[in-house]
């Protein structure tokens, strides 16, 4: 009995070592597409709250909020990557990040959806595929259970 508990917890040890490193990532989606944030780089998700805009601000930023008396930039996912503008929904939400300056920043998302784990062989590389404006800001393509997942890099969206 204790030879089979053993033998299966090696298999199980290999099998995950054959996969390589897990990253979490942050799965919602966006126009109708999944994309993904590496879990490590979200501090918080909320509902929107009230946003005031900002003259002469760039064109993807929406406004700002108060988190907390912290006074957050809010991006548009939509603008950014160039994608059909749409009225807020009740299932919209904001992902809280940090960009290198340590600015705090938010990212208007449509809806999350959930966490999905993938190691280093379910992510294919894709940047140079797509080409494009918008391929800086993608890290690659996940298949987390047949699905397709744009894994996208929050410092460049916030950077740039």
């Amino acid at each position: 009995m204790v030879d089979l508990t053993q033998s299966t917890a090696s298999r199980l040890a290999r099998r995950v070592g054959d996969r390589g490193p897990v990253r979490e990532f942050l799965m919602f989606a966006l126009a109708g597409d999944l994309y993904g944030l590496e879990l490590t780089r979200i501090k918080e998700i909320l509902s929107p709250p009230p946003i005031t805009m900002v003259p002469r601000a760039p064109a993807a930023i929406v406004g700002v909020c108060s988190v907390r008396g912290l006074l957050v930039s809010v991006l548009d996912l939509r603008r950014k990557l160039r994608l059909v503008e749409r009225p807020l929904t009740r299932r919209a939400r904001i992902l809280l990040g940090a960009a290198e300056s340590g600015e705090v920043m938010g990212l208007l998302v449509d809806e999350v959806r959930h966490v999905v784990r993938l190691s280093a062989g379910e992510v294919e590389p894709a940047a140079a595929a797509l080409g494009g404006d918008v391929s800086e800001f993608v890290l690659g393509i996940g298949r987390p259970a047949g699905e397709f997942l744009i894994l996208l890099d929050l410092l460049s969206l916030v950077s740039s």
